[in-house]
């Protein structure tokens, strides 16, 4: 029965575009981290919702469908949470403002990208998916259309540049589909995905930015999407495991690249134990049920944010600041505030 779970998770993954106090509690709150400015480098975002900040066609994507975006700001910007995710906290980290997706970018030169670029778009994955936008290959294509036909950035510039990789998720969901459910060839698929996301990282690299951080796979058996088997109680171990053999592969991965290129360069964000970290220690944090997400739709074939008409087809909880999921795939603002509050120690390798 897990296993069968295992897989109907993975056909709905890509429809959807993934110890703790409160935020305001770290100085935190959301003005602050919009607004800090004192920072040097560029942050430049490849991937998929864990990282997109809005590139989806407003038409198109539930990210741009209330109650996405009730906590900030305020109404839907395009993310796939009730407010601010990964990105936006890394951003802050670095001390600039959240770079601005790739399909907001004006015509007024550098001005509107001088923090970065976000390339990111929910769904997507390494290789295409089932949704009909840029996959990583092609968010790479943009990127080095700035970098050497645009010429956006100086060569100054881009030495302290970072980039920040999240994807394999939609990859995943995407083989499962085409291939009947089969699982026999997952190995085969986690090491072609590894093999071409490799590829991308010697690319991005090569175009000049400095340092990459890299996502590992969340623990999927505890998105909601999952635990609803079990009146969102307990993980999935069976689906649990996927996640820690494609982290395995990464690491070995990230490892060699590292040692071919004589510094640490690619540095892994271990979302793994970030996520884990959270959900196992409910009583040190504010999380109710960390593993019911705060807006559901109200039956299967529903999610959050759908709508018949004036009829809401979605349940919302009171606050979500007591949830870490916001729908069954995505943490809320303040889940992603606990996975970045986990992934301090890493992100100094960045710097």
């Amino acid at each position: 029965m897990e296993n069968k779970v295992c897989l109907i998770w993975f056909l709905y993954f890509f429809t959807y575009m993934t110890n703790f106090p409160a935020v305001d509690m770290f100085d935190l709150k959301v003005d602050a981290v919009l607004k800090r400015q004192n920072g040097k480098h560029k942050l430049f975002v490849f991937g998929d919702s864990y990282v997109d900040t809005g590139n989806w066609p407003k038409s198109m994507s539930t990210s741009w469908k209330e109650p996405y975006g009730l906590t900030y700001p305020a109404s839907p910007s395009g993310r796939f949470s009730d407010g601010l995710i990964l990105t936006d906290f890394i951003a802050s980290f670095l001390g600039i403002r959240s770079p601005l997706p790739y399909t907001k970018k004006g015509s007024d030169g550098k001005s509107s990208v001088k923090d970065g670029v976000n390339f990111a778009y929910g769904g997507t994955g390494v290789f295409n998916t089932f949704v009909n936008q840029p996959n990583m290959t092609t968010q790479i294509n943009h990127f080095q259309q700035l970098i050497q036909e645009e010429e956006v950035y100086t060569k100054e510039e881009m030495s302290s540049s970072i980039a920040l990789v999240s994807v394999a998720g939609n990859d995943y969901a995407t083989f499962l589909t085409k291939n009947g459910n089969n699982m026999e060839d997952l190995g085969d698929i986690t090491k072609s995905i590894i093999s071409q996301l490799e590829l991308n990282l010697r690319r991005i690299h090569g175009l000049g930015v400095s340092k990459i951080g890299i996502t590992a796979m969340e623990p999927i058996g505890c998105l909601p999407r999952m635990t609803v088997a079990s009146s969102y109680k307990n993980c999935s171990d069976s689906a649990n495991s996927l996640s820690r053999f494609h982290n395995e592969i990464l690491h070995q991965t990230i490892q060699k690249l590292n040692n071919q290129t004589g510094r640490p360069i690619f540095v892994i964000l271990d979302l793994y134990t970030a996520f884990m970290s959270a959900l196992n220690h409910p009583g040190n944090s504010n999380f109710e049920n960390p593993l019911k997400p705060c807006c559901m739709g109200t039956s299967s074939e529903y999610s959050c944010g759908d709508k018949k008409g004036m009829r809401k087809n979605y349940v919302l909880c009171r606050n979500p600041e007591v949830s870490f999921f916001w729908d069954v795939i995505h943490p809320s603002q303040q889940g992603w505030f606990a996975v970045f509050s986990a992934l301090k120690t890493s992100l100094l390798s960045l710097l």
